[in-house]
Order: C-alpha cells, then structure tokens, then sequence
C-alpha cells in the first residue's frame, strides 16, 4: 500500500498514474476535494482509499504494517496565500506529524520541498542540506518560508542522530508544467496561461522586466516537465541508501520568451507577446533566475536525461491543451 498525500493535486495525481502504470498495488489517495473538478485528476486512477487529510493519521494507524512507503505532497501550495497560520498547520505541522509517524512506524518518506526555499536566489542554487547552509537561505513569501522550515528541522534531527523515517528524501521542485494543473487558475506553470491568453485575446502576455541585467521576457527559469520529476521520486523510492533535500529541475534556465515561442509554435498561434507591469504586491519578490544545481543528484546515480523545454511543451500541448480530454 502506497500513500499519496496531495493526490488530486497537480504533481501529486501524475504520480499517482505512473505508480499505477508500474503495478505499485494498492494506492491511497489522501487529499482536499472541494467543489471544483480536482477529482477529474484522479478520475482514470484505480484506488485502494481516498481519505480526507485530517482522517489521515487514524487511517495509518488502522493499517499499520501495510503502509510500504508514503509520498508527501499535499500542501498550501499558493504563493501569494497569506494566512500564516493556516501555511505553518499544513505545511509544518502535518508534516511533521507525517515526520514522526514514518520514524516510529518505519515507513520511506518522499516529501515535496520547493525552489521558492531560494529565495531571490543570492545565496544560489546549490542542494547543500547541511543545517549550517539552510540557515543561510531567505524565502520570500510565507510559502518558501513554510517548506523551508521543515527542511531546516529535518536536516537538523538527521545531522543530530535522531530518529528519522527509515528511508527519507525531500524534492526542491523548480518550475513544473504539465497535464493537470487545470485547477490552479492563477498558479498555473505560464504554458496553459499563454495558451488560453492567445485562445481568448489574440495575444500572449509577458511580464515586463524591472531589473536592468533581463530584457522584457527574457527573465529565466528552470522550468522541468512534471513527467521528469515524477521519474526522479520513483528513482529515490528505489534508493534507500539515498536520503537528504535534492533539488528537482533540469540544471538549465531558459528565458520566458522561450517558453511563450514553444507554446505559440506547437498550436499555430499568432506571434504577438505583449509585455505587461509586473504587479506591484509581487514585484518586490520576484525571482528573475532560478537554475537548479544537479549535481548531487547526479552523483548519485541519477543518469536519465531531462525532457527539453521544447520537448515538454510539445508533448503537454499536443497529449493535453489541443486534446479533446487534457487529463491524464
């Protein structure tokens, strides 16, 4: 029995459908519904339980010693959320509930961390999950700030000798796109935004740069195909001698420029990119490079390529946003 936490989520429901498509057994979705069409991303899937979040730990409990290994990627995962409280009950303290059962119970733990934990960037972007690195890196929003929290305790008790999961890795996930991130609206990756701008204006809109090193689209990002990151926690789960915080990108930044050509030039669009203002409420903590370093990873014993910008854009474009059903 395999748990997924933040199953009907985006990168969540993708692994779901690849853990599916290995005959990994029993699959237990653990996630928030609500009253949109989140289900849609878990619809094709054969599944064991869904179980709400807060009936999660009583569910372990019940069927503990089936638990094989539990994938954490249920989150407050907006950006621009401001609840504090609301961040640090799902993001920190759940998962340190989730922490403490996987040391106790004996259960692999795979968790979701974030690029955001960066910050601006200044410090780089190098996966150092030394407690003395992590003490250096300043997020720039409650999120980034929740992820990287838990990071810092974790890292903390593994440096220390304490008691962690038997097998334990976190993922600093960059700039992910792909199949069912429909219900994201606003924190969609920027190709089904581009795609439906066009769709709907004739025009695809950019943000304008504010910073004198990036021309207008040309601020970079490490954006990664969600297919590559999925690939990657598979390739973890069978590594139990792996444990730490990794980062997850393709260790190339491309331009925004890039992505709004690849998308334009797989569905015929018209090229006409408008630039726009930055909004101000964001401005001020807005990345203009992030660039996953992968050579830790790498030295591991990750070997498989990444998906290139081009390549992942044309197959989310042509298998999803052009089809007649998009999900997967």
């Amino acid at each position: 029995m395999i748990v997924v936490t933040g199953a009907t989520g985006f990168i969540g429901s993708n692994l779901l459908a690849a853990l599916e498509a290995k005959g990994a057994g029993d699959l237990v979705a653990c996630d928030v519904l609500g009253t949109g069409d989140k289900w849609r991303n878990i619809a094709k899937r054969e599944l064991a339980h869904i179980v709400p979040p807060p009936d999660l730990f009583d569910f372990l409990t019940r069927h503990r010693g089936k638990v094989e290994s539990i994938f954490h990627l249920g989150a407050i995962s907006s950006t621009t959320e401001t609840d504090g409280d609301l961040i640090v009950e799902q993001n920190f303290r759940f998962s340190m509930r989730l922490w403490d059962w996987c040391a106790e119970a004996r259960v692999p733990l795979i968790y979701a961390s974030s690029a955001a934990t960066y910050g601006d960037g200044a410090q780089g972007f190098v996966d150092d999950d030394s407690p003395d690195a992590l003490a250096q890196l300043r997020p720039l929003n409650a999120y980034g700030w929740s992820k990287h929290a838990f990071d810092r305790r974790v890292a903390r008790l593994a440096a220390n000798g304490a008691a962690t999961p038997p097998h334990w890795a976190g993922l600093k996930f960059f700039n992910v796109y792909g199949p069912n991130e429909y219900h994201k609206g606003g924190q969609r990756s920027v190709v089904p935004q581009i795609h439906e701008q066009v769709l709907q204006t004739g025009k695809a809109r950019l943000f304008k740069s504010h910073h004198p090193d990036y021309p207008d689209g040309g601020q970079k990002r490490d954006f990664i195909w969600v297919g590559d990151c999925v690939d990657v926690m598979l390739w973890l789960a069978g590594q139990p001698k792996v444990n730490g915080i990794f980062n997850c990108g393709t260790g190339t930044a491309r331009t925004f420029l890039d992505l709004a050509s690849s998308v334009i030039s797989e569905a015929n669009h018209p090229s006409n990119i408008e630039f726009v203002p930055t909004p101000e409420n964001i401005r001020g903590k807005y990345q203009y490079f992030t660039e996953a370093k992968m050579d830790r990873l790498r030295s591991l014993g990750y070997t498989k390529p990444f998906t290139t910008l081009e390549e992942g854009v044309a197959q989310y474009m042509r298998n999803h946003l052009l089809a007649e059903d998009p999900y997967l």
